[in-house]
C-alpha cells in the first residue's frame, strides 16, 4: 500500500511522531502556572525595557514572557521528534536513553541529534566528540555522527578541530547536517524535504480525527497574576516583581 505522506516511514509511524509532539505542546502550555513562570525567575527589569521601548502593555509582554518558556520546553520537544522520526526507518531504531539517540540495529551507525547547530559550548562538543568516539572504538565497523538538524550549511563531513585547546579528530566520528542524515538513512536524497512537505497535510489529518471535544488548558499564570493585583493594586510588573524579589532591599515596599 502507498504511503500518503513520506515514502521512507509509513503513515501510521508518522502520526504516532505528531501526536507525540502534540501532546508535548500542550503539555508545556498548561505547566505554566504563576508558580512555573517564576521558578527561574522574571527579569523584570529587562520587560520594563521591552515595554516602554517597544511601546508594549504589559499584560502582553507577560503573556509573550510565557510564550518563550513554553518555547524553550517545546525545542526540545523538536529534537525528539525527530529522533522519532528517524527511529521508524528500517534498519534504524532510537535510543530511549540508551546514551546514544539512533542506532543502527547491526550497530553500525550510532549518532547524536541536535536540532540547532549552535546548541552546545565547547565543553558540552568536547563531551559529545569523547562519547562518539567511544562509540566508534568499542565498535570497529561503526561511524558515529553528530546531526545538526538545522545546520549552517549542507554537509556530511569528519568531524575534527580544536575544543578547549585540544585537537580531536577520529577516522569514524563525523558532523552532518539534518538533510544529509534523512538522506543516509532513508536512501532517499530529498526525505527532509518530503517531510517538510508534508507536514501541513499530516498534521490536519492528525488534528480532524481528534475528538472535537477535547479540551486543553491554557497556560494559568496570567490569570494567576491578574487575580493579585485586584487586591495589592499594584502593576503587573510591580506585583511580578514583588513576587519574585520582595526579599531584595527597598523590594517589598513596591
Amino acid at each position: 500500500m502507498e504511503n500518503k505522506y513520506v515514502d521512507f516511514i509509513c503513515d501510521e509511524h508518522l502520526i504516532s511522531c505528531i501526536s507525540n509532539l502534540h501532546k508535548a505542546y500542550s503539555k508545556a502550555k498548561n505547566n505554566i502556572s504563576k508558580n512555573n513562570f517564576y521558578s527561574n525567575k522574571v527579569d523584570t527589569i529587562k520587560l520594563t525595557f521591552d515595554s516602554k521601548f517597544n511601546d508594549i502593555d504589559e499584560e502582553s509582554l507577560v503573556q509573550s514572557e510565557i510564550l518563550r518558556q513554553i518555547d524553550k520546553s517545546i525545542n526540545n520537544s523538536i529534537g525528539t521528534f525527530h529522533e522519532q522520526i528517524l527511529g521508524g526507518i528500517k534498519g534504524f531504531e532510537i535510543g530511549n536513553l540508551s546514551g546514544f539517540d539512533i542506532k543502527a540495529n547491526d550497530d553500525s551507525l550510532f549518532a547524536d541529534i541536535k536540532n540547532k547547530h549552535n546548541t552546545m559550548n565547547s565543553s558540552s562538543a568536547e563531551s559529545l566528540f569523547q562519547k562518539l568516539k567511544s562509540y566508534a572504538d568499542g565498535y570497529k565497523k561503526a561511524k558515529c555522527y553528530w546531526v545538526q538538524i538545522l545546520a549552517k550549511g549542507s554537509f556530511d563531513e569528519l568531524w575534527k578541530g580544536e575544543i578547549n585547546g585540544k585537537e580531536y579528530s577520529h577516522s569514524r566520528v563525523y558532523k552532518i547536517s539534518g538533510d544529509r542524515f534523512y538522506a543516509l538513512l532513508s536512501g532517499q536524497q530529498d526525505a527532509l524535504s518530503q517531510l517538510y512537505k508534508a507536514l501541513p497535510k499530516a498534521i490536519k489529518d492528525y488534528l480532524n480525527a481528534m475528538e472535537q471535544n477535547t479540551i486543553v488548558t491554557e497556560n494559568s499564570a496570567i490569570d494567576e497574576i491578574k487575580i493579585e493585583i485586584k487586591e495589592s493594586k499594584r502593576s503587573i510588573l510591580d506585583q511580578i516583581t514583588f513576587e519574585n524579589y520582595s526579599y531584595y532591599l527597598g523590594f517589598d515596599k513596591l
